[in-house]
């Protein structure tokens, strides 16, 4: 789905093929920003090209939702991306990452609240946000947005064949 969100300093947008260079060096490319992700760090930008392609083939599934984070301060410059990965049992579960240059400044909680803002708006009564247990940020960006810690568990991640500690929040709608 092709949806637009803002907030008051961002813009949560479709992603586009032209964003590659802007995604690779901003975080794609960063070991640090990669290190708590389930996908591995991009070695080129052939990497990064290649799965924006993919990304944008799948707007055209009503049901995926794939936010590029642009700063509008800074000439809606490309910070990051935020999305949902996937449904389980029928709850959206929120994935997000952001380049290194901005960590600590709240934009993922921004983010994230108007992520969860929206999917609260269409129905939604919950949201899963996992996060590594050593991902300290992170944890901070879900405890921030009202996720409650329903769990920690192990899970396997194959694409860096190793196993990790994951926190399991749930984000309820308020009533």
């Amino acid at each position: 789905m092709k949806l637009t969100l803002e907030t008051e300093r961002l813009r949560l947008r479709p992603f586009r093929l032209d964003d590659a260079e802007a995604m690779f060096s901003r975080w794609a490319s960063d070991d640090e920003v990669t290190k708590y992700l389930t996908w591995t760090t991009h070695t080129d930008l052939a990497q990064t090209k290649e799965i924006l392609a993919r990304w944008v083939a799948e707007y055209e599934q009503p049901e995926r939702l794939n936010f590029a984070i642009e700063l509008k301060e800074e000439g809606d410059k490309l910070i990051g991306g935020i999305d949902v990965v996937h449904y389980d049992e029928g709850m959206p579960v929120i994935g997000y990452n952001l380049s290194r240059a901005y960590w600590g400044r709240g934009y993922m909680t921004e983010a994230c609240r108007r992520v969860l803002d929206y999917l609260f708006s269409r129905g939604f009564e919950a949201v899963k946000i996992d996060a590594i247990v050593e991902n300290a940020g992170s944890n901070r960006v879900i405890r921030k947005c009202g996720g409650e810690l329903i769990a920690t568990e192990e899970d396997y991640l194959p694409r860096k064949d190793r196993t990790v500690r994951v926190n399991r929040y749930i984000v309820k709608k308020k009533a």
